[in-house]
């Protein structure tokens, strides 16, 4: 199947991880032009934040994309994706 991403199929990851130490997975995971959504309700809020930084950071660093969708529920899209939200949720 071609698509703009090439050969590949684009994939959206979900991953709820339990420590600091999966968010390298969501960083590569966008290095490999895999869309994440990172739950991160499951973790302390220390932790939780130290984890959203760095991937922050890690998507950053690559031209990628960061959205919050919720509370604890954060998206992070390579380049070559584009987010886009509905009118309703838009920042004025």
């Amino acid at each position: 199947m071609e698509s703009s991403f090439g050969q590949r199929v684009p994939e959206v990851v979900v991953m709820t991880p339990d420590g600091f130490a999966q968010a390298v997975e969501a960083v590569l995971a966008v290095q490999q032009q895999r869309t994440v959504v990172l739950h991160l309700a499951g973790m302390p809020a220390d932790e939780a934040q130290r984890t959203i930084d760095f991937v922050s950071g890690g998507v950053f660093a690559m031209d990628g994309q960061s959205e919050r969708l919720g509370e604890m529920v954060f998206l992070f899209a390579p380049a070559l994706v584009r987010i886009q939200r509905d009118r309703e949720t838009e920042s004025p």
